[in-house]
């Protein structure tokens, strides 16, 4: 009968034996040597011989006495090397073929990430279509033997899964199960760091895959800022596609299958020393993730001009909607927190571009040059720019309310350098300043400068009349856009734009006064009176110049009127008919009064051109922005 030390170097011997023959360092093993060598976990059904090597394995560890060279080791040493007895070098040989196990399972077995089940992460609120990480966790645990490895694996610990989160399994739940077991023997005999080393080694490559398969590019900082703005904003949508799926599917199911394996196990790396399971993952994923955020951080960096303002809102809010899951995903251990850190630094960065880039935008429209007036006294296109440009800033109403948080300061409201004839900018006159938003303020004020631009550009036509008009049409303009914009209407405020009404409609009143009042002043009774003798009482000679002077201003405001613009339909025709009431019923009146004067002399067409049914349907010309012949509409009058 043999007493406890005899059987335990027995058992200790035996275990050397099984252990000896997987020598991974012999130039042949048992199974065969060379690219034809049999491995242990092959994921075949018989795991009779892996079952017996991992209980060898710990046999080992239970009865070989401790050795600087086998506990703590930072790396394994061959079989061949000696130093430390046959018990040493059975415990290399053991970690030298479990470290080569460990990476044809983590290789051999891995699952084809399917990125087309991640397309649809585009939107900003997911579902898991898994109800509990532990699952896979306990599936792992009931397909291992050892109670001393199932227990950690089986418990969910600090790992939750994520309601954004869709976790794409990487490996089968027995894989997972076998790299348990490989990596608790590992890093319990002080082989963690090679553990860690072998397992970034392989998911790293498949992560960097997975990206590139995502569309994200490899591009540096300098890469970024040299492309075309079009080309850009082209890539950021692809950008904020491929990081909500690299987040929540990518780096969240590469984070759960290193908790799988590593979990509860003292680890440690090349570049993490604290005893994590988040190091393995850290090192698999780290480049790939500081890759993908380098994208953004280069555009939240680059030059601002007012076209980026929407794709960098858009790129903000795509990072802030992620920022959540980088935390829990990144931001649980030191391993992975410098990465929520940069993705929350680059959200920072990009809300300051964006203030940053309002504030050059209201400078831009303080600053536009009045260079030529646009024909006929259209719109300009510098107000459908800058109101197109206020109610896409209305549309992004939530993001900039939080982003936007102090009133345009009293410094921007400096006339444009080098422009003493610019009128003064009044300071912002607002209704109820203290209840309104700030980003309220700033779109008024944005409306405020373009107003006053307008006026200096209304100031280059030489005709006083089409410069009211041109007033006319830009205020309008501005008005209804308003109107028809609920979330521009509803920052603008119903005072504002009652105000604005009244503007075009003054300006309209300045237009018609200025335009006809020459004109309408011809069909007056004044001057033509003659006093005594046997005379009629009016001057023929002066009634025939009255109705040439009418006739030479209509055509001339006809041909010139017409070739005028007012682009809105509904105020194109308020406007004729504001005209023709005021028109119409003089010269009918005047026509009426004094034209059987001019029938009774010679060459009465000379003087009596229009009927009153020809002026009414040449003012139908009026505004068109191209002149018709006035006298193809005239009737004959012989």
């Amino acid at each position: 009968m043999m007493d406890g030390s005899t059987a335990a170097a027995a058992e200790l011997e035996a275990a050397e034996r099984v252990v000896m023959r997987w020598d991974s360092t012999a130039s042949a093993s048992y199974g065969g040597g060379g690219g034809d060598e049999q491995m242990l976990f092959d994921g075949g059904g018989d795991r009779v011989e892996a079952e017996r090597f991992l209980r060898a394995v710990d046999d080992l560890r239970r009865l070989a006495p401790p050795s600087p060279a086998t506990v703590g080791s930072p790396r394994r040493t061959s079989s061949a090397s000696g130093g430390g007895g046959a018990a040493s070098n059975a415990v290399q040989v053991a970690m030298a073929r479990l470290e080569d196990e460990f990476r044809h399972v983590l290789s051999s077995r891995a699952l084809d990430l399917e990125i087309e089940a991640l397309a649809d992460l585009t939107s900003l609120s997911m579902c898991s279509d898994r109800t509990n990480s532990a699952d896979v966790a306990e599936e792992a645990a009931a397909a291992d033997e050892d109670d001393s490895v199932s227990s950690s694996v089986g418990r969910r610990s600090s790992y939750r899964s994520l309601r954004s989160i869709r976790e794409i399994d990487l490996l089968p739940a027995d894989a997972i199960s076998d790299l348990h077991a490989i990596a608790s023997r590992m890093a319990v005999a002080g082989y963690g760091r090679e553990c860690v080393q072998v397992y970034a080694s392989v998911r790293k490559p498949a992560v960097d895959s997975a990206l590139r398969r995502l569309g994200v590019e490899k591009l540096s900082i300098g890469d970024v800022q040299r492309l075309e703005w079009e080309v850009l904003e082209a890539k950021i949508r692809r950008w904020i596609r491929a990081a909500r799926a690299a987040v929540r599917g990518v780096f969240a199911s590469e984070r759960r299958l290193c908790f799988l394996i590593f979990h509860d196990l003292p680890l440690s790396s090349s570049t993490i020393t604290t005893a994590t399971h988040d190091a393995p993952f850290a090192e698999a994923v780290k480049g790939a993730a500081l890759q993908l955020f380098g994208f953004a951080e280069a555009i939240s960096i680059g030059r601002r001009s007012p076209e980026k303002l929407f794709k960098i809102i858009d790129l903000h809010d795509a990072i802030a909607d992620l920022l959540p899951d980088v935390s829990d995903i990144f931001a649980a251990s030191k391993a992975g927190e410098s990465i929520y850190v940069q993705a929350a630094e680059i959200r920072s960065r990009l809300a300051d571009a964006v203030r940053g880039i309002l504030s050059e935008f209201e400078n831009a429209v303080l600053r536009d040059p009045s260079k030529t007036p646009v024909p006929g006294g259209t719109i300009h296109p510098l107000t459908r720019y800058v109101m197109n440009y206020s109610s896409l800033i209305s549309d992004y109403k939530t993001t900039l309310s939080e982003l936007i948080v102090s009133r345009p300061s009293a410094c921007s409201r400096i006339a444009p350098e080098g422009n003493e004839n610019a009128p003064s900018f009044p300071d912002l006159d607002l209704a109820d300043p203290d209840s309104q938003l700030p980003l309220a303020a700033h779109l008024i004020w944005i409306i405020v400068v373009l107003e006053h631009n307008l006026e200096s550009k209304a100031s280059l036509y030489k005709d006083a009349a089409l410069s009211h008009l041109f007033v006319m049409n830009n205020v309008h303009y501005i008005a209804h856009k308003i109107k028809d914009s609920p979330e521009l209407r509803g920052l603008i405020g119903d005072e504002y734009l009652k105000q604005l009404t009244g503007k075009f409609r003054l300006a309209a009143t300045r237009y018609q006064r200025t335009a006809w009042l020459k004109i309408l002043n011809c069909l007056r009774d004044e001057g033509l009176h003659v006093s005594g003798g046997f005379s009629s009482g009016v001057s023929k000679s002066a009634l025939r110049e009255r109705f040439k002077s009418f006739n030479a201003a209509f055509e001339e405001a006809h041909r010139v009127q017409s070739a005028w613009y007012v682009p809105d339909t509904q105020l194109r025709e308020e406007l004729r008919i504001s005209i023709a009431e005021k028109l119409l019923p003089a010269y009918r009146s005047f026509l009426g009064r004094f034209r059987h004067h001019i029938e009774n002399g010679r060459h009465p067409e000379l003087y009596i051109k229009y009927s009153v049914e020809d002026l009414e349907t040449s003012v139908t010309n009026f505004f068109e922005g191209c002149p018709p012949s006035l006298h193809n509409r005239r009737r004959s009058h012989g």
